[in-house]
């Protein structure tokens, strides 16, 4: 035991967090956080798409005009957005652990008010105070997946984390096919606030804190430790050791470095990017079950049919994972092309629930598939220095495009537009996205026809590379 803490410790008698972990196999503690944490972004899932799921028995029920809930769509997602920026810095200052509990006792307790809507306006202002507690739970959520996952499978811990949410989102739509014809659209939202709340009695007695925010608040020295040392039990560390996190600070505002050094058009693409992304996926999971309903689908047909979105980005998710690796943003503009030509394909075969179940499920394989690579590639087109900043940027924009998407959609089927005319409508962004992503890889191919490639996966961008 004593020559395996020496192997962790420098001659100063320090620890580098995120060396130890580095080093490390993955092991039980590692996935026993990846599984709690995908349950929180299950139960997030399933309460940010229930909304969308039950829209077609809530015109019913208080007999709303055609696209009515758009503004109920719109003010979910911004207060999640709200949620989402607000909390991550307070995380910071009072721990990530207590955040991921406090979000999921909030958007519990949300989620079981909207049983008590009884009009547009309540469930907006009811949908925005359960989106701030939805918004803030995410971003850490994955901030802890990651800070506990070693280097080389940190992206493949945050989306396997991630696709918690996909599937919540999905089995949302199978649960409200069964519920709303026997107990009513509300029963949906009891069962969307009760587990929440269930869970945080798991979260409470599993959930750890962040090892770096332990190490950097300075006198937690000893909890350090025992986390470190549930990561591997066959390592013991002596007393008197101390933990570091050795971060790197660049002066000045850390956004405007996202803009100088040559990576103000990636960064711009980037952003137009997860717009356009968000936005289309946005549109097509909060519309979809309305519009298949419209089309004569009963309100059961169309949550499941609707939620084949959903089970395709599950697929696509996995399954374009290598594809990404070895062609990055190449293929990721091969996959928003072929989503474009899916979601228009949605509204010319609606004359076939076999032929809209395949459209629908090809347009989540590419739409949400190819928004779960777009957060990976993200991180490789910034130093590590601000990585965590244009990523989250990135992820911000996107999240004002999750707000225009529903508006928009909600916009069309008020002026009466046709199906067809609507999907047509709904292919623009993806083919935006995907010119964006294109664009993105003709300035990593010309960069790296010039420089040899960065050991850290870092895509070197430079005016010069600009197509």
């Amino acid at each position: 035991m004593a020559e395996n803490s020496a192997t962790t410790s420098d001659a100063r008698g320090e620890i580098d967090i995120a060396g130890f972990i580095d080093s490390q196999p993955v092991g039980r503690f590692q996935i026993q956080l990846l599984l709690t944490c995908a349950a929180v972004l299950f139960i997030d899932g399933f309460d940010t798409q229930a909304i969308g799921y039950v829209a077609p028995a809530v015109a019913q029920d208080w007999k709303l005009a055609r696209g009515a809930l758009g503004p109920v769509f719109g003010a979910g997602l911004f207060g999640l957005m709200i949620g989402a920026l607000l909390l991550g810095p307070v995380a910071n200052r009072i721990g990530r652990r207590r955040i991921i509990i406090v979000c999921t006792i909030a958007f519990g307790l949300g989620t079981l008010a909207t049983i008590f809507a009884s009009d547009v306006s309540n469930l907006m202002i009811i949908r925005f105070l359960t989106g701030l507690g939805l918004g803030g739970a995410m971003p850490n959520a994955v901030a802890l997946t990651s800070e506990f996952s070693p280097h080389r499978r940190r992206a493949t811990m945050v989306m396997t984390m991630f696709c918690g949410f996909v599937v919540g989102a999905a089995i949302g739509g199978l649960l409200a096919a069964a519920l709303i014809p026997a107990f009513g659209w509300r029963s949906v939202f009891v069962v969307g606030g009760a587990v929440p709340l269930l869970l945080v009695l798991l979260l409470a007695a599993w959930l750890p804190e962040s090892v770096r925010f332990l190490a950097l608040s300075g006198d937690a020295n000893d909890g350090v430790a025992q986390l470190l040392t549930r990561i591997n039990p066959s390592i013991h560390h002596p007393a008197g050791i101390r933990f570091v996190v050795q971060e790197i600070k660049l002066p000045g505002i850390p956004v405007m470095h996202l803009l100088s050094g040559g990576r103000a058009w990636a960064t711009l693409f980037l952003w137009a990017l997860f717009f356009m992304s968000l936005l289309d996926l946005h549109l097509l999971s909060n519309w979809l079950p309305t519009v298949l309903n419209e089309l004569g689908a009963s309100v059961s047909v169309a949550a499941v049919i609707g939620s084949m979105l959903q089970v395709g980005g599950i697929v696509g998710t996995f399954a374009l994972g290598k594809f990404l690796d070895r062609f990055s943003f190449r293929a990721l503009a091969l996959t928003y092309a072929i989503a474009a030509i899916a979601v228009a394909a949605i509204g010319f075969s609606s004359h076939s629930i076999a032929l809209t179940t395949i459209a629908i499920f090809c347009a989540g394989f590419c739409v949400v598939g190819g928004q779960g690579g777009a957060n990976a590639l993200s991180a490789t087109l910034y130093p590590t220095a601000i990585r965590s900043t244009g990523v989250g940027w990135a992820l911000g924009i996107g999240r004002v495009g999750s707000i225009v998407g529903p508006l928009v959609g909600g916009i069309m089927l008020a002026r009466q537009m046709s199906s067809q005319s609507v999907f047509v409508a709904a292919a623009v962004p993806a083919l935006c996205a995907s010119l964006a992503a294109y664009a993105l890889s003709r300035m990593a191919r010309g960069q790296e026809s010039t420089e040899p490639a960065d050991p850290r996966g870092v895509i070197p961008l430079t005016p010069d590379s600009i197509p």
